[in-house]
């Protein structure tokens, strides 16, 4: 039963764009684009999954296809526009229609494009889709505990830290690390929205 004045949410795939990516919804036309950008072991360090050989990446695309015929996930690729090349993909999972809430995670970025405006786009894109478009009244966002750089470039945007969730997740690498969870919510929004343009413009 859907609480009253609270529609679940619809996430369904939708193409986002900005002034210097789009986000297209993953699917295997985006392999080679994937595997290029995704050559390179550092970008793994904190993940889950470490895919080194194509047929790697094709179970990777195709995870993903089949979590979003079951409404748990929505995986874009990230294309620069510039040079139209793929340079990393990100995903909503844990989707939760009817509580109006998801977690922006699994994003991986090739490192050329580090530390410039396409992961702070992607962001103010994706979070902007769920709360202006979707209704979502909360997002999240995790961290491995160890990945400081990534854990303040999630407190930079203006998400709040919630807590740390102890042996929550077993890496590639054989830790079980601890998990770091923020969240953005809907009355929060405005405020997130003008940090990350004034963050886009600068």
């Amino acid at each position: 039963m859907t609480p009253r004045g609270h529609p679940p949410i619809d996430v369904r795939p939708v193409v986002l764009e900005g002034e210097h990516v789009r986000l297209e919804p993953l699917s295997r036309e985006h392999l080679d684009g994937i595997e290029r950008a995704g050559s390179f072991e550092q970008i793994w360090r904190w993940m889950s999954l470490f895919p080194r050989a194509r047929e790697d990446f094709e179970r990777v695309i195709d995870e993903a296809l089949r979590q979003r015929e079951a409404g748990l996930r929505l995986a874009f690729a990230i294309i620069e526009k510039t040079s139209a090349e793929v340079v990393g993909s990100t995903s909503f999972v844990a989707i939760s229609p009817r509580d109006r809430r998801l977690e922006i995670g699994s994003t991986w970025l090739t490192p050329r494009v580090q530390r410039t405006p396409v992961n702070t786009e992607c962001k103010y894109l994706l979070l902007r889709h769920c709360f202006e478009d979707l209704g979502c009244l909360r997002v999240e966002l995790k961290a491995d505990a160890r990945n400081t750089p990534s854990r303040n470039a999630i407190l930079r945007i203006g998400a709040k830290e919630e807590g740390t969730l102890r042996k929550h997740q077993l890496q590639q690498d054989g830790v079980q690390r601890d998990s770091v969870y923020f969240s953005i919510l809907d009355d929060e929004w405005p405020d997130v929205k003008r940090r990350l343009e004034e963050m886009l413009r600068r």
